[in-house]
């Protein structure tokens, strides 16, 4: 990734436009870890168990694409070439996340969220305008929207049965992955977002949440 650096600004678009379509097209992006989720045995789910947990893992996904929009937009804007490698290295191992959430929701017999090029679309903008901000306010938004999705994953984790350990060991994984992304970020000099702005991110992670369980 370390050689994106000498891209023209063409290069660049060209590339966020081919990471973009790998993230919104089913099936076209490849994971660098196996699932946690081959390891652990199928279970028996009733049809109404199968549809809530379809909708948590489709929740997920969708906040991986989300993930990978603000990334993708973070590092076209960062000014120091150092931030921008580790945008895009955080940008790869969210990719693991965004396969994983899409195979089981595949073997659940569901979809991925057809609003996921809005968020896409949405997130990438967001990210792109902190990043011409300063590199500081990415790193914040980083960890603050890393947190974010930490709460999230602790909800749904209390959401799914002990005996759905595929979906369980996806979640667990991403949650400990989250957690160390957040942590990078404050240490690599991110800014530490106050309360009522992580409020905010709040409310707008609502609306994605209560919009992508089910469409």
């Amino acid at each position: 990734m370390s050689s994106q650096r000498h891209y023209s600004p063409i290069d660049r678009l060209l590339l966020q436009a081919d990471a973009a379509l790998r993230t919104l097209i089913p099936n076209s992006s490849h994971a660098h870890r196996p699932s946690p989720a081959v390891l652990e045995p199928q279970s028996a789910l009733d049809t109404e168990q199968t549809r809530h947990i379809a909708g948590l893992m489709r929740i997920n996904h969708t906040g991986e694409v989300c993930a990978q929009a603000l990334y993708q937009g973070q590092a076209l804007t960062a000014s120091l070439p150092e931030i921008r490698e580790k945008m895009e290295q955080a940008a790869e191992e969210e990719i693991d996340h965004l396969v994983w959430c899409e195979q089981r929701i595949r073997e659940l017999g569901s979809h991925t969220s057809l609003l996921n090029p809005l968020f896409y679309g949405l997130s990438f903008a967001i990210g792109a305008t902190a990043g011409a901000i300063s590199d500081k306010v990415s790193l914040g938004f980083v960890a603050a929207t890393e947190d974010q999705v930490c709460k999230h994953l602790d909800d749904h984790l209390q959401q799914i049965p002990e005996t759905d350990r595929k979906s369980r060991a996806i979640l667990e994984q991403m949650r400990i992955d989250e957690e160390q992304h957040a942590t990078s970020a404050l240490d690599a000099g991110g800014y530490r977002f106050p309360a009522p702005v992580k409020l905010g991110m709040s409310l707008m992670a609502k609306v994605m949440t209560s919009s992508t369980y089910r469409i």
